[in-house]
């Protein structure tokens, strides 16, 4: 299969998917669950095969714009409306591909889980595909265009996801949800446009504004401090701004928790394990490289303040008596660890430091997509059953589902970080990349490990300690449902026992150049800093 095919094929099967639902006649729904299943199943292989391409071929250490330049090695670049420079550019390199891996898996296990739902059954999976496009896509893009067209698209069928098959006060939690994304796209916006309208001051025949081209903006950031300092710190600002928004990170995270609890189960896989890590790539892929110098001038101000949101996630979870809310608290206070390692950005002797902290939040991004899909996974299935969420009701679950308690168990210790599991490695790069940088914040974030011991395990004697017995004779994990956690329990421990096989290994050359580019970028547009000369800092192979 061509590059070209293979890119365009990772959104457009779902797309395809979506309008194919649709043309299923009325009133035969099992056929529109197995026709949706398969285009989520499609789409995931296919994933797997650019992962395979990508891991399995020398020319993927090459960086995207050399790809692009050349032989387009896993890179699509095509004229879209060139009155405008936009362009149909799509490309993957280690950072994106795992992401896109990701939405694949995470769609096709909340498609499995979707089948009990019976209502509107066409139109829940026409809107569930089109989602699954969508965010795939945003992975893709490498035109800022085009990135926004994807990202715009995506919120109209979560509102609608939210709206029509959510619980008692869905209403309020989509148009919640709409409003403050779209409040955040305004600040994207503004700043792809003063990127896109920039002229500058550059000399004749130099780099004049009029691109949507993230690699050449990129590389114009990281290597000639062109935009300036005053200029990166608003584009830093505005883009920050907008992505913190959809992470969420305090203060923007309000939205979060209505959205979890009224959203059906398997949207709330896709919201917790997929939408928000999109905030996470924006900072990976647009925020941090395209304004180095105003992520420099604003470092301790967002590492502070992914600090504050892994203590107040875990404090406010700690407080929580929904098991719905309890799990959406803990991923505001898991996504604090992926804005403070992008934060983190201690310069001094090198970058090396610097590149643990953005590869801990990468694999936090990863590990809480498997962690946290699978906590609402498992709280929907109780809920199935018990039909609350109160955790002062339930009790005693281990002794009449124990299957259910022991997947449960590796879950929620993932997510908790114990050492052989997936959480544990992700966290172990961020606290130390934050200790080199800051010394109080780094006693906080490690402090917080506390706090997150205590409200898994709390939840853990609440739900499946003791005896119970009104909740005596519930039936186990069904079949499907150990399809759906199998795969998510597997994960778990393969990232926390293997990262460096599994993950790290082709994600960190693409990490350690993005670190590379933006410790470049802000020495050359603020000068020689903390005790370093201004030409490129050495990155994560220092550290090593």
């Amino acid at each position: 299969m061509s590059d070209n095919l293979l890119l365009t094929s990772l959104w457009l099967v779902p797309l395809i998917g979506a309008g194919a639902v649709l043309l299923v006649p009325k009133g035969s729904e099992r056929l529109v669950k197995y026709v949706a299943t398969a285009f989520t199943a499609v789409a995931f292989a296919l994933a797997l095969a650019a992962l395979a391409a990508y891991v399995g071929d020398a020319r993927a250490a090459a960086p995207l714009a050399e790809r692009a330049a050349s032989d387009g090695f896993l890179v699509v670049r095509h004229d879209w409306i060139p009155a405008f420079h936009i362009q149909y550019y799509l490309g993957l390199d280690g950072i994106s591909v795992s992401l896109v891996v990701l939405t694949g898996l995470t769609s096709l296990l909340a498609c499995l889980a979707s089948w009990p739902i019976e209502k509107q059954v066409r139109g829940y999976y026409s809107l569930f595909l089109l989602l699954a496009a969508s965010m795939t896509g945003v992975f893709l893009a490498l035109d800022l265009f085009l990135f926004y067209v994807f990202f715009e698209v995506m919120l109209l069928p979560m509102y609608f996801l939210i709206a029509l098959w959510g619980g008692e006060n869905r209403e309020y939690a989509a148009i919640k949800f709409l409003l403050y994304t779209l409040f955040g796209s305004v600040f994207i916006l503004v700043a792809i446009l003063i990127l896109y309208f920039w002229t500058g001051d550059a000399p004749a025949g130099d780099f004049r504004g009029g691109s949507f081209d993230i690699v050449k903006l990129t590389a114009i950031a990281s290597t000639t401090g062109y935009y300036g300092r005053w200029i990166q710190d608003w584009v830093f600002v505005l883009f920050l701004v907008g992505f913190l928004v959809k992470l969420p990170s305090f203060p923007f995270h309000t939205w979060l928790p209505d959205a979890h609890v009224q959203a059906p189960t398997p949207i709330s896989m896709i919201l917790a394990g997929v939408l928000l890590k999109i905030g996470g790539y924006g900072m990976i892929r647009l925020a941090w490289p395209l304004a180095p110098a105003g992520a420099l001038d604003w470092s301790y101000v967002v590492a502070a303040l992914g600090v504050f949101s892994i203590l107040y996630g875990a404090l406010a979870a700690m407080a929580q008596t929904d098991f719905k809310k309890l799990v959406a608290y803990s991923s505001i206070s898991h996504m604090g660890y992926v804005t403070l390692g992008m934060a983190a950005m201690n310069l001094a002797g090198g970058a090396g430091y610097y590149a643990y902290g953005v590869n801990g939040a990468m694999y936090m991004m990863l590990a809480h997509g498997i962690t946290s899909a699978a906590m609402f996974f498992l709280v929907g299935v109780i809920y199935d059953r018990a039909h609350t969420r109160d955790l002062d009701r339930l009790g005693g679950l281990n002794n009449v589902m124990p299957l259910y308690g022991a997947v449960s168990y590796v879950i929620f210790f993932g997510s908790m970080g114990l050492p052989g599991l997936c959480g544990f490695v992700a966290e172990v790069f961020v606290v130390l990349a934050a200790f080199r940088y800051s010394v109080a914040l780094g006693v906080l974030a490690a402090a917080a490990v506390v706090l997150t011991a205590g409200y898994i395990l709390w939840t853990i004697q609440r739900v499946f300690l003791g005896r119970n017995e009104a909740w005596k004779g519930l039936p186990d994990l069904s079949p499907r449902e150990i399809g759906i956690s199998a795969p998510l329990v597997v994960l778990t421990v393969l990232m926390g026992v293997f990262p460096q096989a599994l993950i790290l290994s082709w994600m960190s050359p693409s990490v350690d150049r993005m670190v590379a580019g933006v410790a470049s970028g802000a020495t050359t547009a603020a000068g020689p800093m903390a005790g370093r000369p201004a030409e490129a800092p050495a990155i994560v192979a220092e550290a090593r």
